[in-house]
């Protein structure tokens, strides 16, 4: 299992604002899921990272940090 965060640098929706907006697990499988920061909590679930990055990558405007380039304490705050 890893553990990764989504780290916005710009938010063209407007929703989820910039900066780290959801924390995820990889599972050992591929499988992802992400829990989104912020005031519209959700929780979603990906076959793979691939996936995950081709719907909320958003051309490059938010990015994965893996637990190894981070840790946790470094990203939340």
């Amino acid at each position: 299992m890893k553990i990764f965060w989504l780290n916005r640098k710009e938010d063209t929706s407007g929703v989820s604002g910039v900066g780290i907006v959801a924390e995820g697990v990889q599972f050992h499988d591929g499988q992802c899921v992400i829990s989104w920061f912020g005031q519209l909590h959700s929780i979603n679930v990906y076959p793979d990272i691939a996936t995950l990055i081709n719907i909320h990558g958003h051309e490059g405007k938010t990015e994965v940090v893996w637990d190894d380039d981070k840790t946790e304490s470094e990203a939340v705050h």
